[in-house]
């Protein structure tokens, strides 16, 4: 029986929990939600992580994985660490597709503030994702194309940009999340560019 419960990995049920919590929120999905799409029994979830609590904090403890995985993939993907940065700062449009999702994340936002446990893997989490921006902002410095700055509190700038401008989004609802991010991420580090990258976007423009 053991052998063909685990026929299911970990992380597929954990994406399957994330799916869930998007599409239902926090406290609507059930096990039985998430069970259903993996084709498991949910008593078999309970046996792997003991309660829909467990659950919901595997999954937090995999969004770390996940964010230093993102990051290791965009900067394979391309030569340019500015690019690569663009592309990391962008990436949570691909997990929200409506602003009714959006409110089902931020309704568990709500327990990563609240809750202890939570918080503190949110805490480890967030470090992380501002060491992936800050060492992609290094490059982009070392390579020309950002000017030297603090780059641990552009770092600082770019997550906040790139979650605050998905729930502006979310209320215009104009256009695309990602063309939303997009837009404001580039007005954020416009500054920063070199002055001879800011006169052609001028003359372009």
């Amino acid at each position: 029986m053991s052998a063909r419960t685990r026929t299911v990995d970990d992380q597929e049920i954990l994406m399957a929990a994330h799916h869930a919590v998007t599409r239902l929120g926090p406290a609507r999905f059930t096990l039985a939600d998430v069970a259903e799409e993996v084709g498991l029994a949910p008593a078999t979830l309970v046996q792997r992580f003991g309660s829909k609590r467990g659950l919901l904090l595997a999954m937090v403890k995999m969004g770390g994985e996940m964010a230093d995985a993102c990051f290791a993939a965009v900067r394979e993907a391309h030569p340019s660490p500015l690019d690569a940065l663009t592309a990391a700062a962008t990436d949570m449009t691909r997990y929200v597709q409506t602003p009714e999702e959006l409110a089902n994340a931020l309704a568990f936002l709500q327990m990563d503030v609240s809750d202890p446990e939570f918080h503190a893997l949110a805490v480890k989490n967030s470090r992380r994702a501002l060491e992936g921006f800050r060492e992609l902002i290094d490059e982009a410095v070392a390579d020309g194309e950002l000017i030297p700055c603090d780059t641990a509190r552009l770092a600082r700038a770019v997550a906040a940009m790139s979650g605050g401008s998905l729930i502006a989004w979310a209320i215009h609802r104009e256009g695309t999340a990602e063309e939303w991010v997009r837009d404001d991420f580039a007005t954020l580090l416009g500054p920063y560019r070199p002055q001879t990258d800011r006169s052609e976007d001028r003359a372009t423009a």
